[in-house]
């Protein structure tokens, strides 16, 4: 892991997670735009890597994540992943790794420009603060896309966060939600072309803020999520059955054949 001490400065973890440090604000760029900053395991293990470093971290105040390109966040997951491993206890170390950004003593910020889908929006809700350009969209169409479910802990934060109505519409109807509409059910803090600004009126009000109000508010918190966001004891098994079933197979098939699935449980 490279060192995130010392004077200002960008280190690359991977060729497609980019660390800037500055100010006591760690900046992570997403930087796959060729494919929309889908995450690779790499970048997901170099997340892991930073919210571990970050975790015990005083001289940080703010995490701030970003997406290269201008086209999207993140788009969901680099799909070849899930043929080289149990795509089951893959989905527990996402979900660790969510946990980990959640629980972050640091003031966390997604900066959203473009499309915040599948992994990218899992990785946005587990932050304490999101803000969106307006054409910004974001969603879970696995529906109609891999054929798979999400695990409970990221779909009760969803539905935190968005609400459920908005959380049913990404997930039964597999569309994605405006920012405007987002913003008006509470999910954005900002919508609108000065994002920028934003982002640096925010982090200059946190470096100001006392360190014991924001640690213990976020601790208050996560206790919150403990009670009302776990996941059931069956939700292994089901999560395997789905991953090894007809539906998901199909979905990876087409996904990597650039075709539209057809579906053997569709209605």
């Amino acid at each position: 892991m490279t060192d995130l001490s010392g004077s200002p400065e960008v280190a690359e973890v991977t060729d497609e997670l980019l660390i800037e440090r500055a100010d006591g604000v760690v900046t992570v760029t997403f930087n796959a735009p060729a494919r929309m900053n889908a995450f690779s395991f790499a970048m997901y293990q170099g997340l892991h890597d930073l919210c571990d470093s970050l975790a015990a971290d005083e001289s940080v105040k703010v995490l701030v994540l970003r997406g290269a390109g201008g086209r999207a966040f993140a788009a969901g997951n680099q799909i070849s992943d899930f043929l080289s491993r149990d795509a089951v206890e893959y989905e527990g170390w996402l979900q660790a790794l969510f946990a980990k950004i959640q629980r972050l003593p640091q003031v966390s910020i997604a900066v959203i420009d473009g499309v915040c889908v599948g992994g990218g929006l899992a990785v946005a809700t587990h932050c304490d603060l999101r803000l969106a350009t307006p054409s910004s969209r974001f969603g879970y169409p696995i529906g109609r896309t891999l054929g798979n479910a999400l695990s409970s802990g990221v779909l009760y934060r969803c539905a935190a966060i968005f609400g459920e109505a908005l959380t049913r519409e990404m997930l039964l109807a597999a569309r994605l939600v405006g920012a405007d509409r987002a913003y008006a059910v509470g999910a954005l803090a900002y919508v609108g072309p000065a994002v920028e600004e934003e982002v640096a009126s925010i982090i200059a009000s946190v470096q100001v803020m006392s360190g014991v109000t924001i640690g213990h508010t976020k601790t208050q918190l996560a206790r919150l999520v403990d009670q009302f966001e776990g996941a059931p004891e069956d939700e292994d098994a089901a999560l395997r059955e789905i991953y090894t079933g007809p539906d998901f197979n199909e979905g990876v098939r087409a996904f990597l054949a650039k075709e539209k699935p057809a579906f053997p449980s569709r209605g």
